[in-house]
This record gives structure tokens, C-alpha cells and sequence, in this order.
């Protein structure tokens, strides 16, 4: 099986107990001046504000553990570890000016308005996906992103020069995110910053479709995975677990082979096609050019040996702390939903098919996956996602605070 879609979706969590509420307060300030109309929010939750005249916040939120995020244009942003069972007095953050060398960004951006333009098109293709959600997400202020591309390494990173704001249509929110990290290597999407949902106001009628919409893209999400695991529910609600494992392809030719056949055909003088089709080998150049007519064939393949797990397999207690613990891949499918058509197409090279119920892979990068009680990986970089939830991006996203009403 080829998997050249790849994505890590790597957004800062909190924790969150909702038996009970408390109330933080807070003042930033720089140069000890207050600053108002900063934002602060306990991040990827719709729970915010922001400073008023004299600098100062007021938040209510349920007693827990989480990363209060404190956003002005202009300064770094300040992320602070919040525990509310600790929490007795106001909270104080000094601000410290962003320096960057925006002149030179800007200079060379208005020399390549056709280089930037492709590479924000690169962008949003992958961060906000290619879904049908995403033709409803929009980055409000893109001249706040500049780019870099490696072409040594074919790769390009992305950077912000203030808080991208993000009005998300499909879902009703609108997003102020702190990009951290964007990178694109070697088919491998990687973005990491911290995110505040704010509901957006619309009629009943936006409403119904909004809460339609979330409860979508709430079935079938990483975030609906990890819940039923830990509710032992996986199966009850649709999803079925499989174990597999990823090997070499022994068919396809080493690295060493492949230099070797280049080196002939390129000394033959004679031009071949690669593509074409043919029979034994009669001397080295059809050899060559077998070899590499085998080069198009996947680098690995998949062996499914364990189908049907339970919860109970792949989740492990230690000293009251919940871990994935499982050997080689999990495949998950979702019986419930199948997939989009932008999905099926993606692919140039793919045939046309029927939709098939939703299908992703979790590829653990540690022995052992901390997972938190609200369905939170507690570094989610420990894992890469493969297939329908690399499809899912940004335009899916939805604040941990969300709870699904399945009566809708």
C-alpha cells in the first residue's frame, strides 16, 4: 500500500475537569505600562477575553490543567501552565517585543508576488486541507505569512508576522491561531500553534446547520477515537481496530540498484522509455530499464494480522496514567461515514471508485502514547497520521470544549 499522504497536526492542548468552576484573574503588562485588547485564552478551547484599560482579564473556567495562552500583535506570545488546584492569587505577564526582520520579508515578498502566491496556495492546501469544509475556511489577513522554500531539500516553511485570523464557515467559528511551526519535507506536513475558537453569530437557521456541521466533523475525528477508547466504546460507536504491520518491499529495487540502472541507461546514448512495458531482459540496458520500471512500486507494504481489537488492547493503566500501548500500527476504520469524494481523487494516479467508510492509520513514534481522560494525546508528535485523517485538517478542527449532541 502506498502511503504518500501524510500529515502531524500537532495543536498545544489543556487539560479539562468540568465538576467544577473557578475564576482566574490576571494583568499584562510591558514596560510597566498595562496593555488592553490583548487576547488570552486557555488554548484550542472557545474560553477568552481580553485585557481591558488597565490591562486586566477576567476568566471563568472549569478546575483542571491547562496552557493559558496570552496573543498581542507586536509581542511574544507567553504561554503559561495553569493549574487551577495551585491558582490563589492574580497572575502577572510582562510582555517582550517581537523582533523580526519584517523589512527584508516584505521587500522580497512585493519582488515575488508570483513565488508567494504559489507557495500560499501550497499553504492552504495544507493546512486547511482540501476538504469540502475547507472551501468554506478562509485566512482572513495572509500578508502575515512569509515563506521559505529549500529547494536542496525541497522543502518550505512557513512563518507569521502577527495571529492569523480564520473565519471557518462550515463550522461556525471564527480562529485566532499563533502558528508555531509550519513545514513541508519529503511529503511530510507538520504545523504546530495555538488555537482560540470564537462561536460566530448568525441566524437559526446557520445555527442548525453549524451544529450539523461540527457533529460531522466531530464522527469519526481523532477526538471521537480517543474518547471511545477510553469510554471502551470503540466499537459500539463505529469504529473498528486493526493491527498491522509495515515491511520493505522486497519487489521493488535497493537504492544501490536504481543508481546503477541510471548510470546505464544514461551511458546507452539511446533514448528509452522507463515507462514501457517489456520482456526478458536480451542485455543490460533492457535490464536496466526494468529495473527501473520497478522503481514506481511502493517502498513498503502493509501486513494486517490482527483484525476486531478491543478498547482493552491497545490501552495500558500505569500508576493511574492512561497510555496507547500497542506493537507495529493500528489501522482504524469508521463505519459510519464514508469518504468524501475530494479524498478518492486526491490521488491522480488512483481509479476511479466507490466511496468506502472512512480509513486512517496511526503510526506510534513511541513505546508508550500518554493519552489524557478527555481524548488528548499528551505530545500528539508521539504519532503520525496516515490516510483519511491526513485529509482532515485544519478546516475540521473543532475546540476541545466541544460535546457532541447526537440528537441533532
Amino acid at each position: 500500500m502506498r502511503t504518500s499522504f501524510i500529515s502531524i497536526l500537532f495543536l498545544y492542548v489543556a487539560l479539562v475537569d468540568l465538576s467544577a468552576q473557578i475564576a482566574v484573574e490576571g494583568k499584562v503588562y510591558f514596560d510597566q505600562k498595562p496593555i488592553p485588547n490583548v487576547t488570552v485564552f486557555l488554548n484550542n478551547t472557545t474560553v477568552g477575553t481580553i485585557t481591558n484599560s488597565d490591562g486586566e482579564f477576567k476568566l471563568r473556567m472549569p478546575d483542571g490543567v491547562y496552557e493559558l495562552v496570552i496573543s498581542h500583535i507586536g509581542f511574544k506570545t507567553v504561554k503559561y501552565d495553569l493549574d487551577t488546584s495551585t491558582y490563589t492569587d492574580p497572575l502577572f505577564f510582562p510582555l517582550s517585543e517581537e523582533k523580526l526582520a519584517l523589512d527584508e520579508v516584505v521587500v522580497v515578498g512585493k519582488q515575488n508576488d508570483g513565488e508567494w502566491n504559489y507557495n500560499f496556495s501550497v499553504f492552504v492546501k495544507e493546512f486547511l486541507g482540501t476538504s469540502e469544509f475547507s472551501t468554506s475556511c478562509t485566512i482572513l489577513n495572509p500578508n502575515a505569512l512569509f515563506f521559505e522554500f529549500d529547494a536542496e531539500n525541497n522543502s518550505l516553511t512557513a512563518q507569521a508576522m502577527e495571529t492569523l485570523r480564520i473565519k471557518n464557515e462550515a463550522l461556525g467559528y471564527e480562529i485566532r491561531y499563533d502558528l508555531e511551526h509550519f513545514s513541508i519535507e519529503n511529503k511530510l506536513t507538520r504545523y504546530a500553534g495555538y488555537a482560540y475558537f470564537k462561536e460566530s453569530t448568525g441566524r437559526k437557521n446557520k445555527y442548525r446547520k453549524w451544529k450539523k456541521n461540527r457533529l460531522q466533523a466531530y464522527k469519526g475525528s481523532q477526538l471521537h477515537f480517543y474518547r471511545s477508547v477510553l469510554n471502551h466504546t470503540a466499537q459500539e460507536e463505529g469504529f473498528v481496530i486493526h493491527q498491522f504491520a509495515r515491511k520493505k518491499n522486497t519487489k521493488r529495487p535497493t537504492e544501490e540498484e536504481l543508481s546503477k540502472a541510471r548510470k546505464i541507461v544514461a551511458s546507452s546514448n539511446v533514448r528509452v522509455n522507463i515507462s514501457k512495458k517489456i520482456g526478458p531482459p536480451k542485455n543490460a540496458l533492457d535490464s536496466a530499464v526494468l529495473t527501473l520500471n520497478k522503481a514506481r512500486l511502493p517502498k513498503y507494504v502493509d501486513y494486517l494480522y490482527k483484525s476486531d481489537l478491543a478498547s482493552s488492547d491497545i490501552v495500558q493503566v500505569v500508576d493511574a496514567k492512561t497510555y496507547l500501548k500497542f506493537d507495529d500500527n493500528l489501522r482504524i476504520t469508521y463505519l459510519h461515514e464514508k469518504e468524501e469524494e475530494g479524498y478518492i481523487l486526491r490521488n491522480p494516479f488512483s481509479k476511479p471508485r466507490k466511496a468506502l467508510p472512512q480509513t486512517s492509520n496511526i503510526i506510534p513514534l513511541a513505546d508508550k502514547i500518554l493519552i489524557y481522560n478527555e481524548g488528548i494525546l499528551a505530545d500528539p508528535l508521539n504519532v503520525l497520521y496516515e490516510e483519511y485523517w491526513s485529509y482532515e485538517k485544519f478546516a475540521h478542527a473543532l475546540p476541545l470544549d466541544y460535546e457532541p449532541d447526537h440528537q441533532e
